[in-house]
């Protein structure tokens, strides 16, 4: 086996683990925040969508520090540090007391984790640059797979045996990732050269921010990222109104988080790969106009199974943006800047992730102020379809046909 496949390989394993563990706790992190109260007496609805939301804030600000570390010391450090650091905040977080210290927890794990970003780099780094989207196609099924499961056993665990026990499992998962990134990723890493040393990390930002590409690309993840997360602290909440029975709300918002993440797992590395192959903008496109379509009428159901179909379909077609956008971002770096790169998209997931939830309990409270909480939680779905349109948006306009196959030529003469 290339060397290459075998880290994605280890990679692969170690995404899934870290998705499986890490999505257990979205389907009732927010019922979670409710069962722990404040011990200051704020808002429970402010505080279920601030827990979201300071893990994203500390994340965007360390993200980019990250990335540019690794271009330096190298990457699989970057992963054992976000494997093993988020095993020790995430068992912490099962001993929380209070919504204050969930949300003191949530605001370390930004500052520690990255997954997502430090294994993309990884395999970044070593991937040809003609397979880059089977490579990041690759990951995203490992991801979605991940997420499709997590949300289905962290419902069945809280409703089974409290919510504490998925933040201990979570833990236990992260760190068997760890110990494998360890004993199984061999980086063949050349430190950079002096001068790169001495070139401040600023001045890497600036080269990689100003190439036109990159920034749409960028813009293009933070409103496909704030589509998607608009809904996190929302959905758990909107569900009792789907289901009869309570003491299933967990299992079923797992189901419904979950059954998107299992399509998605499929369309990402059929719509990567087909990318290598037709290009990415297309692709990109085609998804982004399709999620919207797949978002609006998740407004209007009226039983749980409806929203399981539509969330279904939702997530085929975004199953075919985020790789896309990974590829193309791949394809405008050169390899010596490949973690900074992915650190400023870290970051832009993070920026979003920050935002979107804030966005979603702050449209829920402005729409029942004049109307009903249910219409609230309804309009959230809405807001979705117009930021996805706003992805087809900035694609259609600021990536032009052709344009990552141009700068590609360039970038490969660079590394």
């Amino acid at each position: 086996m290339a060397s290459w496949k075998r880290t994605l390989t280890i990679m692969f394993i170690a995404q899934l683990l870290s998705a499986v563990g890490f999505s257990m706790i979205f389907p009732f992190l927010p019922n979670f925040v409710e069962s722990l109260g404040s011990s200051l007496g704020l808002n429970l609805v402010f505080m279920a969508g601030a827990v979201f939301s300071v893990q994203g804030i500390t994340l965007m600000i360390a993200a980019p520090i990250w990335g540019a570390v690794a271009d330096r010391f190298g990457r699989k450090p970057m992963v054992q540090r976000a494997l093993l650091g988020g095993a020790i905040i995430i068992l912490l977080m099962g001993f929380a007391h209070s919504a204050e210290e969930l949300l003191l927890l949530r605001a370390v794990q930004g500052l520690i984790t990255g997954v997502v970003s430090a294994s993309n780099a990884l395999v970044a780094s070593v991937a040809p640059r003609e397979r880059t989207g089977y490579a990041m196609g690759a990951l995203q099924t490992a991801l979605w797979s991940g997420v499709a499961f997590g949300p289905i056993l962290g419902g069945i665990l809280a409703d089974s045996f409290g919510y504490r026990a998925a933040f201990i499992v979570t833990a236990v998962l992260l760190l068997f990732g760890g110990a494998l990134v360890q004993f199984g990723v061999h980086e063949d890493f050349e430190p950079a050269s002096r001068g790169r040393h001495l070139r401040s990390v600023t001045k890497d930002w600036h080269h990689i921010l100003t190439t036109p590409i990159v920034r749409s690309v960028l813009l293009a993840r933070f409103t496909a990222w704030l589509g998607r997360g608009i809904l996190v602290p929302v959905l758990p909440l909107f569900m009792p109104l789907l289901v009869l029975d309570a003491g299933r709300v967990g299992t079923f918002t797992g189901l419904i988080i979950g059954v998107a993440s299992a399509t998605g797992t499929v369309s990402a590395l059929i719509l990567s790969s087909l990318g290598d192959r037709i290009g990415h903008r297309p692709i990109l496109m085609a998804s982004s106009l399709a999620a919207a379509l797949a978002y609006a009428p998740m407004g209007l159901v009226t039983n749980v199974w409806q929203l399981l179909v539509l969330n279904a379909l939702a997530g085929i077609a975004i199953g075919g943006v985020m790789p896309s956008l990974s590829a193309l971002l791949t394809r405008q770096t050169t390899r010596a800047e490949i973690g900074s790169a992915f650190g400023l998209d870290s970051a832009t997931i993070a920026a979003s992730r920050a935002v979107a939830p804030l966005i979603g309990v702050g449209i829920v409270s402005l729409v029942a102020t004049f109307a009903t909480q249910e219409l609230g939680y309804r309009a959230t779905f809405f807001a979705g379809t117009v930021l996805f349109l706003g992805t087809l948006l900035v694609v259609g306009w600021l990536l032009p046909e052709g344009a990552e196959e141009k700068r590609e030529v360039v970038t490969g003469v660079a590394d």
